[in-house]
């Protein structure tokens, strides 16, 4: 795949982004990458490991637990927000991506990470499909190494700076 249609795909999923409560369908965001629909969606599924379909969904399903968590909105209404046009559609797809219900989601008390800034919170909250990590290690921010968040094995103080002979000796002691 040339950059050329990596800039065009690109397009198409800012589109998606941007535009997720509009019907949105696969020969839509195929305009807009300037490609045939089946192009489109090999294409897609090939640069993003998933087709434009799941893509949006998620998209969509990641909106919705944000409005859910603020719970002024009813269920049905957060559906029809998110661009959803089948209740029953919208709940499956839900429960797959999140492991809950949309109603179960919504009644269930979000006030431990009200302080969290939203940007952070995407992070954690992010739908996962079934086989697919939660979370990343390296997204994470934790090692996989084994070693303490210096890297040396020890839990000093972020923010101290550590020369080579110190981050050695400490090993050794």
């Amino acid at each position: 795949m040339n950059l050329e249609d990596l800039a065009r795909l690109r397009r198409a999923k800012d589109v998606m982004d941007r535009d997720y409560a509009r019907p949105l369908d696969v020969p839509a965001l195929a305009k807009v990458a300037l490609m045939s629909s089946g192009h489109f969606s090999r294409s897609f599924r090939a640069a993003y490991g998933e087709t434009p379909y799941n893509y949006l969904m998620t998209r969509r399903v990641e909106r919705a637990k944000a409005l859910l968590r603020r719970g002024d909105m009813s269920v049905t209404e957060v559906c029809f927000a998110v661009g959803c046009t089948s209740l029953g559609s919208f709940s499956s797809r839900f429960t797959e991506l999140v492991g809950e219900s949309p109603s179960a989601y919504r009644a269930r008390d979000h006030g431990a990470g009200a302080g969290i800034p939203a940007c952070v919170a995407k992070i954690h909250t992010r739908p996962v499909r079934k086989g697919e990590p939660a979370l990343a290690p390296e997204r994470s921010g934790e090692r996989t190494d084994g070693r303490g968040a210096d890297g040396n094995g020890s839990s000093r103080a972020a923010g101290k700076p550590v020369t080579i002979g110190e981050a050695d000796s400490a090993g050794a002691s």
